[in-house]
């Protein structure tokens, strides 16, 4: 992860410079809500995936950093106080505390943009169909049927009481559906088979389950200084989570489990896919 992370950091480098002019601070603002910081686990996902079948790492790292942006972009706009409210974000200063409410909404505007301006450009890949391909299943998995859906039933649902495919479904469009994306991303690049590009995106889709779980644990057992945001926020919200619903240890059992199930869509890869079975017991055993 950290070798990718530092390959995406490059790119990212590049793809959003800092800007001269009256236009620099919202520079300055999409540099800050992007650069050094966060695990990269979506970025490390559309490496790993790319890596199944030999694409051109700096392709790979393009798409890597679009999905980092356009997941910035949705950290920026959950963290103003129309949305979570939130001050801490990566253990720095949200975007809207570090320069302001318009700034960060801008900001997180621009990000959004950026990303699907990057998946156009033919650098991205020679080839236009899958250029379109990484346009439209991004779009799909961050509108209205995926993550600002998702963002829009937590927001419907708080201090509701919601049963476990309720949960599971708000989970799976708010979080999951990116990280199914990234997981993907990497199949469309390599133009692989329909049931290649099935597999990993039931990959990414169990993936996204337990990674939501575990986090969902971590805002009830983690520190501010280990999970890098104010810890407690979602019990204190009365947000719906996994953790609301089964408890603490059945929480973390069900976490597991969907490690155990993402993990076995890979066995068709055999050896090449041994980073990406190690992230899936990684996701529920971490502690940030």
């Amino acid at each position: 992860m950290a070798r990718a992370a530092a390959a995406v950091e490059q790119a990212l480098e590049v793809l959003l410079p800092p800007v001269e002019g009256a236009e620099g601070r919202l520079a300055e603002a999409m540099r800050y809500a992007t650069l050094g910081g966060g695990k990269r686990l979506r970025a490390f996902l559309v490496m790993e995936t790319a890596g199944l079948f030999g694409v051109n790492q700096t392709c790979a790292a393009r798409v890597a950093a679009s999905v980092e942006m356009l997941h910035a972009y949705s950290l920026v706009h959950d963290d103003l106080p129309a949305m979570d409210d939130d001050d801490l974000r990566r253990g720095k200063p949200s975007a809207h505390k570090a320069f302001d409410e318009a700034t960060a909404i801008l900001a997180g505007d621009a990000l959004q943009c950026r990303a699907f301006e990057i998946l156009g450009e033919p650098d991205t890949h020679s080839d236009p169909q899958a250029r379109c391909e990484l346009v439209m299943a991004l779009g799909a998995a961050a509108g209205a049927r995926g993550m600002a859906g998702g963002q829009m039933i937590d927001m419907v649902a708080e201090g509701k009481t919601l049963d476990g495919p309720a949960v599971t479904r708000l989970q799976a469009l708010k979080t999951g559906r990116l990280i199914q994306y990234s997981a993907e991303a990497g199949a469309i690049l390599g133009r692989a088979s329909t049931q290649q590009r099935h597999l990993l995106a039931a990959y990414g889709r169990d993936l996204g389950a337990a990674f939501q779980i575990a986090d969902d644990v971590l805002d009830v057992e983690g520190s501010a200084a280990e999970i890098g945001k104010t810890a407690g926020k979602d019990a204190a919200a009365g947000k719906a989570t996994m953790v609301a619903v089964l408890g603490l240890d059945l929480a973390r059992s069900h976490a597991d489990m969907l490690a155990r199930q993402a993990a076995a869509h890979l066995d068709g890869f055999g050896g090449r896919a041994a980073n990406l079975r190690a992230l899936a017991a990684f996701v529920v055993a971490r502690r940030s």
